[in-house]
């Protein structure tokens, strides 16, 4: 059966290992930030920024899934300046769009990079139509609506506008506006539009003698909703949570994508107890809400005053296990040329890229043992520690040759390496004709 919507299901990253785990998991996209400039500053990276979001980019293009960076906080006048500087090697390296709350940001990426795709962060706190037509007239391609809109909020507002709809399905849920709120700010001195929420709304509190988390949400959940979402006109499904862990993305955009590509083909279905168990183990706030069919019901707050977390062995055995199983590689098709007095060919191919390279050393016929076949292929096949495997290896010609294997070894490396290139200068922009002029 065909698919009877269009739909893109994005996951949090945190970092280049959770980052892959989403990959793996069914992601379509990936929205990742650095410790600058992004609404989760406190999101942790074993490497620098700079490597770590430029090796998630590549490695997101590599399996055809797109990266969205997040410059999604409020900025000052002296960081705007500085700004096309810390951009340069994303934009170059083809990241796909950039999230951003600063109107004043989006005029100097618009300035700067024209071609280069924005999307309004949830922090613009779009929940009119109003403010979705005025934030598309803006040139943003992509509007992050609050997760604080009902279905028909979501309907009416893609009716009138046509724009492309991006909405949380999974996570978090703040008792505020995103990118209204300045409780953290005011308590903590930490400010969410600066990327710093301290979570203050998760505290404890007394009212009227008695104590409790009393403004403290549920989490997000609407697997039961997914078509419904899609009717209403949502192109993006968004699960919250770039400071979560591998385990907990791997698993919930395993479960989303089971589910929505059911939704997607218009096919009715429950979510099994097993899956609803899977979500529980990794994450637990003490039950799941949304606004997409209640508004501001009492039941949607969370009473307890710390998350439950229920990391049942069977069941986080079971995760790690199926994120195992996930891992996958491109598949590489080869074929090697032998030919005594010739040099070495070979010739890769993975899916309309196709490469040749060849040996520094003509081929030798055998003067005492011939190299066998059994070893060229061996050698040719250690694709380990790259990330193809070998769908198909061919091996032509003369049969009583001597060829060293290191020879072999190299040139499999050199063909995996310029395979590796051609698919990533696919998504690569070419930095000429670049001009910032300066905050006018």
């Amino acid at each position: 059966m065909g698919e009877k919507y269009r739909a893109e299901l994005l996951a949090p990253a945190g970092s280049l290992s959770v980052c892959k785990a989403a990959v793996f998991a069914g992601a379509d996209a990936v929205y990742m930030g650095g410790q600058k400039y992004s609404a989760r500053a406190f999101a942790k990276s074993s490497l620098s920024e700079e490597d770590e979001l430029l090796l998630a980019i590549e490695f997101c293009h590599l399996y055809g899934v797109k990266l969205f960076m997040t410059v999604n906080t409020l900025f000052k006048e002296s960081e705007l300046e500085k700004l096309p500087e810390y951009m340069d090697p994303y934009v170059d390296a083809g990241v796909d769009a950039i999230i951003v709350q600063d109107l004043g940001v989006a005029k100097v990426l618009k300035e700067t990079y024209p071609d280069l795709p924005l999307h309004a962060s949830t922090q613009m706190t779009a929940n009119t139509r109003e403010a979705v037509s005025l934030l598309s007239s803006f040139g943003m391609e992509r509007i992050v609506l609050s997760r604080e809109l009902s279905l028909k909020d979501i309907s009416d507002i893609y009716e009138s506008t046509g724009a492309e709809l991006e909405v949380f399905v999974h996570g978090a849920m703040c008792y505020s506006y995103s990118g209204a709120c300045f409780m953290s700010s005011l308590l903590g001195g930490r400010s969410g539009n600066r990327g710093r929420c301290a979570g203050t709304c998760r505290l404890p509190y007394t009212t009227g003698g008695k104590k409790g988390n009393f403004l403290s949400m549920k989490d997000m959940n609407t697997l039961d909703s997914l078509e419904d979402i899609l009717k209403a006109g949502a192109y993006s499904l968004k699960i919250e949570g770039r400071m979560k862990s591998e385990l907990y993305t791997a698993t919930v955009v395993s479960v989303y994508r089971k589910y929505l590509d059911l939704a997607l083909r218009g096919e009715s279905y429950t979510v099994s107890e097993q899956d609803k168990q899977l979500l529980k183990a990794v994450y637990d706030r003490g039950g799941e809400t949304s606004y997409l069919h209640q508004h501001n019901a009492k039941d949607m707050i969370a009473l307890a005053d710390r998350p439950f977390r229920k990391e049942e062995e069977e069941l986080t055995a079971f995760i790690r296990k199926s994120m195992e199983e996930r891992e996958r590689k491109l598949p590489l098709s080869m074929e090697l040329k032998v030919e005594s007095g010739a040099v070495l060919e070979l010739s890769l191919e993975q899916e309309d890229i196709r490469i040749s390279v060849f040996g520094e050393q003509p081929v030798e016929k055998a003067k005492q043992r011939a190299t066998a076949r059994e070893e060229m292929e061996k050698q040719l096949l250690k694709l380990g520690n790259s990330c193809f495997y070998a769908k198909g290896l061919r091996i032509t010609g003369e049969e009583e040759v001597f060829i060293p294997l290191s020879a072999l070894n190299a040139l499999r490396r050199e063909g995996c390496e310029r395979v590796r290139e051609a698919i990533l200068a696919k998504f690569r922009r070419n930095p000429r004709n670049r001009e910032f002029n300066g905050i006018r």
